[in-house]
């Protein structure tokens, strides 16, 4: 299929897949779609699995992945109307009820001293995504600020076991976070969160996404996969998404990645998808060895973005 063609399939997918095509690839914000995410498709799907007490699955993290947690960080990254109010009345409760001393989000009476990381950073994606107020978030974002770690990441482990050295899983969910909480408009710790963001990124190039800075093998081979939903775990393809949605200059130590996605692009042109995390699901959006119309959307973006911004670097130079 030519570029047409795939966006055609694209167009025939998901109304949220729809509304980000238009979005990202077309230049038209098309508010009517995303208003309609709600009420069609995945977004209905989603939302008609919440319980009569506000909640999904068992309540705020068990069990995985049809928690309340995990069903709100789908239901965000559908783009669903930031202004649709049922989804804000259990992201309040958290807050009111469920704070560790910390000021993160506590995950149970055994974790009352200490919140999670990665947790903190998916929860102010979210929050701030649907426009709860930045004063019910400084807590939490104080949490997190005071988690960096000497190689300018985060690791998860450090409230729990310990850890020496950053996580790029943690990292990637809290730059989601720290994002989210500055394009809402927050000022709170304005600085520190552009200094934290700045340094998690280097985290990130500095393994030029995917390889050791030691050894500079691959560190992992599930980083190369292109699975959706992402859930809490770090991949190539949700690192330079991220990186596009910021809107981060080229930079060399991306290249090697962007070649791996394109070479994985399959003959028809879009990109399948590769593996799905194990798990109870709500309900599966799509098939793992099937072409994907997630991965395919973030893959184009991405190399759209990515193409333009190289061009121009190259350009100044």
């Amino acid at each position: 299929m030519d570029e047409e063609q795939i966006i055609k399939w694209l167009l025939n997918g998901d109304v949220s897949i729809q509304y980000q095509v238009h979005r990202d690839l077309l230049g038209s914000d098309k508010k009517d779609l995303q208003e309609r995410i709600a009420n069609e498709g995945w977004g209905k799907q989603f939302l008609a699995k919440r319980k009569q007490n506000g909640n999904w699955g068992d309540g705020f993290y068990q069990p995985k992945w049809i928690s309340t947690h995990y069903t709100l960080l789908d239901l965000r990254n559908l783009n669903l109307s930031p202004n649709h109010k049922p989804v804000k009345e259990p992201i309040q409760e958290v807050l009111n009820t469920s704070k560790a001393k910390d000021g993160g989000i506590q995950l149970g009476s055994s974790t009352s001293q200490h919140s999670d990381v990665c947790v903190n950073g998916m929860f102010l994606n979210y929050a701030s995504y649907f426009n709860v107020p930045e004063k019910e978030l400084e807590s939490i974002v104080d949490s997190l600020l005071n988690e960096i770690m000497h190689d300018g990441g985060f690791n998860c482990r450090t409230t729990r076991s310990g850890a020496s050295h950053s996580s790029l899983h943690s990292t990637i969910s809290v730059l989601e976070g720290l994002l989210e909480f500055q394009k809402a408009g927050f000022t709170y710790r304005k600085d520190d969160i552009s200094s934290a963001i700045k340094s998690a990124e280097e985290f990130i190039l500095i393994h030029r996404l995917f390889l050791s800075d030691r050894t500079g093998k691959i560190i992992h081979k599930d980083f190369l996969k292109l699975s959706y939903p992402s859930r809490w775990k770090y991949d190539i393809l949700r690192a330079l998404d991220y990186f596009q949605k910021a809107e981060r200059k080229w930079d060399e130590r991306i290249d090697e990645a962007i070649t791996v996605i394109q070479k994985k692009r399959n003959k028809y042109g879009t990109w399948n998808m590769q593996a799905a995390h194990p798990g109870q699901l709500h309900f599966v959006m799509e098939k793992a060895g099937k072409p994907s119309r997630w991965n395919t959307l973030r893959a184009m973006r991405v190399l759209k973005y990515y193409q333009r911004n190289k061009n121009y670097s190259q350009q100044k130079l």
